[in-house]
């Protein structure tokens, strides 16, 4: 039950991000680079903070180790700055569907290639839960602007690689937090080259500190702890529900639409979530 909770703890959060995300850029209230920065920046402060006060309050080591730290560090840099920037100008729908399809792809073939073991039934409910996406963001022949899905692809190669680095991770706190802060020296740069964080307005910061200290830190840290328990396999079909959450957080905070199409995709979805995690319980029977 407390894996359950905190699956879907960190799930929310990644919903929150795309909400966020969108609520701040599609607005114009803050540039997509300066968005990433402030969220990467924000989110390496919260960390550091907490990994240091943990460290003087239990005595637990501040460095995780260099180990999945070069895959932790790529993975994170090409999710956040290509999800932003390609949250510019692509559908959301559509930009849910790429990215975690592509999460799904990288985690399925991390898992083939660490010889994991994948049932014929979990890859039956992946199958279920994409076509549910498939249902809910088709375009019905809109044409697809070229540039901003080959970003949320890469993004979502980002987000795969992310999450199969930090599988191994003994100290999911401080590995989260070792990635933010050694992403930044590579980040920073970036803002006075291409970023206009002086034309922000109050509202965008906020967000994209919010973003950053706790949908993403946060949420991140605890995916680090989730992923080992679940499996890689299971990890990617559960992600799938997150275009799900977010598009709830776009009807609750953005007044976007509840639709027939999407209570029946919402349906596949969960349903194929819920047969690839069925299949893992008997499979461990």
């Amino acid at each position: 039950m407390r894996l359950v909770v905190l699956a879907i703890v960190t799930l929310i959060a990644f919903a929150a991000n795309s909400v966020l995300n969108r609520m701040a850029v599609g607005s114009g209230d803050i540039d997509a680079i300066s968005f990433a920065i402030v969220r990467l920046m924000s989110g390496a402060v919260a960390l550091a903070i907490l990994v240091s006060a943990r460290g003087l309050l239990q005595k637990k080591p501040i460095w995780p180790g260099w180990s999945g730290r070069f895959a932790g560090c790529f993975g994170l840099l090409l999710y956040i700055f290509s999800f932003s920037l390609a949250y510019i100008s692509l559908a959301s729908g559509i930009g849910a569907l790429i990215l975690f399809g592509l999460a799904q792809i990288t985690m399925f073939a991390g898992a083939v290639l660490a010889r994991e073991s994948v049932p014929a039934m979990r890859w039956l409910g992946a199958v279920v839960a994409f076509s549910g996406l498939i249902v809910l963001v088709s375009p019905f022949g809109a044409a697809v602007a070229f540039w901003p899905a080959v970003l949320m692809a890469a993004s979502g190669i980002g987000w795969g690689i992310y999450s199969l680095a930090g599988r191994g991770s003994a100290d999911p706190l401080s590995a989260t937090a070792a990635n933010f802060i050694l992403t930044l020296p590579l980040a920073v740069p970036l803002l006075f080259w291409f970023g206009d964080l002086g034309a922000a307005e109050p509202l965008g910061l906020i967000l994209a500190v919010i973003s950053g200290a706790i949908t993403s830190g946060m949420g991140y840290a605890l995916w680090y702890w989730v992923v080992p328990q679940l499996g890689a396999a299971r990890a990617a079909v559960a992600q799938l529900t997150v275009p799900i959450l977010a598009a709830l957080g776009g009807v609750a905070f953005l007044g976007e639409p509840l639709t027939l199409r999407f209570a029946f995709a919402s349906a596949l979805v969960l349903g194929g979530v819920a047969l690839a995690s069925l299949s893992g319980r008997k499979a461990a029977r």
